[in-house]
């Protein structure tokens, strides 16, 4: 079976969650492959699928390390076709010893398992369109939101996934915007505000790696429904696999071409009725003092420098990150 050009939708998930890894016998890199975050981002699963059954069929063969598949992370949400069950799995990330949603209890079986493994490629795609791209952390650093001392081979990891853009700057931007929440909605209130107002909201899967000591990237494989994005998400699979030497295929050279985008601001809904000036995509250009939307009362959303608009989301609920503003720089320049 090809899963990466089926016509229909994938079966749906029982809600129980499972993982498929191949280990050899040599030791090596202990890589994780993460699809459906998000319940209706699919291309990962898709990918991670062909790639499980190249090994099944003994097309692939580990020589050493191990690799470690989940291809289904949110059965909930996955069975919903929506992107949270009961909320946003991708933010606020961390066990807990008193599980409320459902995704607190996917946390408390999935980070044991992201504690156990070297590398993370999460495998997800985007509501508007745009092409596909990779999300890698910050240089390296001793601050206190997100430390780091592997960015040279988290780059490495970046530039052989077979994309050419690349973005960084989440974590530190997302802190700003909870600030903001925070002097606007204060931190009590109903559970919604809770989490959102949170300070460790915008930890993720990759943050959360990365305070494990792992490498991690956020691959963005596409528009949810482009038939092209399972293909990203099983190249990448495939490149990463050879990158670390688990496989007996050649490393993949990085790409030539790249660009280099750190985001700087994300702006909520505060509103269901705040509307985009026009249909954005990802990557779109926005010049300085340029209208991006217009809240509920009217006012003018404007770009507050040249730059470009990151996951526009028509459909985003009030209190919810709306959009993201980027600008490019010289990170990955050689």
């Amino acid at each position: 079976m090809n899963y990466l050009d089926l016509p229909t939708p994938l079966p749906t998930a029982p809600l129980q969650f499972r993982a498929i890894q191949y280990a050899a016998p040599e030791p090596g890199f202990k890589l994780l492959v993460t699809g459906a975050v998000h319940g209706n981002e699919t291309c990962g699963t898709r990918g991670i699928l062909q790639v499980l059954q190249e090994f099944e069929s003994g097309q692939l063969q580990l020589v050493k390390g191990s690799v470690t598949f989940v291809p289904i992370t949110n059965p909930l949400a996955y069975q919903k076709r929506q992107r949270s069950g009961d909320r946003n799995l991708n933010r606020n990330l961390g066990p807990t010893d008193s599980p409320i949603e459902f995704e607190d209890r996917i946390a408390n079986w999935l980070c044991p398992i992201m504690a156990q493994h070297d590398g993370l490629l999460d495998l997800h795609s985007f509501h508007t369109g745009g092409q596909a791209f990779a999300m890698v952390g910050p240089r390296n650093n001793n601050g206190v939101l997100e430390p780091f001392a592997h960015d040279a081979a988290e780059e490495a990891m970046a530039l052989r996934l077979g994309v050419t853009r690349f973005v960084d700057g989440w974590l530190d931007t997302y802190a700003r915007g909870v600030a903001r929440r925070v002097a606007e909605y204060g931190t009590g209130g109903d559970r919604k505000n809770v989490i959102n107002t949170d300070p460790r909201y915008g930890v993720g899967t990759t943050e959360y790696m990365r305070s494990r000591g792992g490498l991690a990237i956020t691959l963005e494989c596409g528009q949810h429904d482009d038939a092209q994005s399972p293909h990203v998400a099983y190249t990448a699979i495939k490149n990463t696999i050879a990158s670390f030497g688990l496989i007996d295929s050649p490393k993949p050279e990085p790409v030539a071409q790249r660009e280099m985008l750190s985001l700087y601001e994300v702006i909520d809904k505060t509103n269901p009725a705040d509307g985009f000036s026009k249909a954005w995509a990802s990557f779109d250009a926005v010049k300085k003092g340029e209208q991006i939307g217009t809240r509920a009362n009217g006012d003018p959303i404007v770009s507050n420098e040249d730059g470009y608009i990151v996951f526009p989301n028509p459909k985003a609920e009030s209190g919810q990150e709306w959009f993201y503003l980027a600008k490019r720089t010289d990170r990955l320049d050689k």
